[in-house]
């Protein structure tokens, strides 16, 4: 059975090759053991033991993490990270934190230097040397042939920009790492869902700043100094400092941008996506609450629910978009919020009733002619009742209304 999860080549002198494939769960794990044979037959080189599909082991082809570097003894040295000397930048920093994360790099020597012959010693090379090779562990995206982005070397993903180390290192060990820093099971379905959030809210900003690639066109109207690549940048030694040693900067980088990584995989695991689920689980009982299935409610109130419920739409394959949220406020009270046309604008999918904005109390009550109504706001994106079925009238009214004449576009 052992023979089954290493991952080996065998040669014959016709230089036919097998080659066992590894299970994810294994790929940390390596031997110092060499197989020589004469003869191989030429139907074992259709060989394969191929892993479980699921959605977090999408370790495919192209994505499969490096094979550590092998230990043949307890006695040998530390592994060695090489990256570049002289002033240090956000991407190379990170990438070393996250490589520091794993097992076998845990208590690696990181080598800040440009001379080859040292980097040739080290066991992985970050943001130096002018080579991009995963198979050899080099890292390097400064040469003119480097283009690469997250969504070149894994066509599943959208992301465009143009990797740096931190992306590079991102893209072949995140995983690990977040498996590692999580506790979460390869073929947990959160764990490919926080590989994609930390990508997209943190190390693509990394990837972007240290490729000099602006967020928009033309000038902007304020300039923004206090990003993380900014805060590494200012560790480094002042152009008129008698010391113009980096070494101690590089250290206080690595902490301070280890501690917010960290303090978002916190964020993203522990509070990002209970929200997620409880969405989830809103959207998937939303026609329990109304036949339409165009409102959703939460019992409880305060959960972050716009990007998840636009991510869910999508993911759940929701025919008819949802145009109501219901959740009680901290009185206790009950709120009817217009799911609005995307993340980025105050144009609603469907308005609540125009002839309701601005009244207040018992005059909305009157008018609409649903009991205990406290407010519609005057713009008609949200209003209140005093209870869940008065909340979930005024949704009603409003769909009902809809149906009846047609609608402007976020009216």
């Amino acid at each position: 059975m052992l023979v089954a999860f290493m991952s080996f080549h065998l040669r014959c002198a016709s230089a036919t090759v097998v080659r066992v494939l590894i299970p994810p769960l294994f790929s940390r794990f390596s031997f110092c053991t060499s197989i020589s044979v004469f003869r191989v037959p030429k139907v074992f080189t259709l060989l394969r033991l191929q892993a479980p599909v699921t959605t977090a082991n999408i370790q495919k082809r192209y994505m499969q993490p490096p094979e550590a570097k092998r230990v043949c003894s307890e006695k040998m040295s530390a592994l060695k990270i090489g990256t570049h000397n002289g002033t240090f930048h956000c991407d190379e920093v990170f990438a070393c934190f996250l490589l520091r994360q794993l097992p076998e790099y845990k208590d690696a020597e990181i080598v800040r230097t440009r001379d080859p012959a040292l980097l040739a010693k080290c066991d992985i090379v970050v943001d130096v040397g002018g080579e991009f090779d995963p198979k050899k562990h080099r890292y390097d995206h400064h040469q003119r042939s480097f283009a690469d982005s997250f969504s070149s070397l894994c066509p599943e993903k959208p992301w465009v920009t143009r990797l740096s180390s931190a992306g590079l290192v991102y893209l072949y060990f995140g995983r690990r790492v977040l498996e590692k820093l999580t506790q979460l099971k390869p073929n947990d379905r959160q764990l490919e869902v926080l590989y994609d959030k930390l990508y997209e809210n943190f190390v693509e900003e990394v990837d972007a700043v240290d490729n000099g690639i602006s967020q928009y066109d033309g000038e902007p109207r304020y300039s923004v100094s206090t990003t993380l690549s900014a805060r590494v940048g200012h560790l480094n030694p002042r152009w008129n400092s008698k010391s113009q040693d980096t070494e101690e900067g590089f250290r206080a980088a690595m902490k301070l941008v280890g501690e917010y990584f960290l303090d978002r995989v916190d964020y993203y695991q522990n509070s990002w996506l209970p929200a997620r689920a409880v969405v989830e689980g809103a959207v998937q009982m939303r026609t329990q609450v109304d036949p339409s299935g165009e409102v959703v409610l939460f019992d409880q109130g305060g959960c972050p629910w716009k990007e998840h419920l636009f991510s869910l739409e999508k993911e759940l394959n929701v025919e008819t978009p949802i145009k109501f949220v219901l959740y009680p406020d901290q009185s206790g009270q009950w709120r009817v919020q217009c799911v609005p046309a995307g993340l980025h604008t105050f144009q609603n999918r469907l308005s609540l009733l125009e002839e309701w904005r601005g009244v207040r109390d018992e005059a909305l009550s009157t008018l609409s002619g649903i009991p205990d109504c406290v407010f519609v706001h005057a713009s008609g994106f949200i209003g209140g009742n005093r209870t869940r079925q008065g909340a979930l009238e005024m949704a009603r009214r409003t769909l009902q209304a809809k149906g009846k004449k047609p609608q402007a576009n976020g009216s």
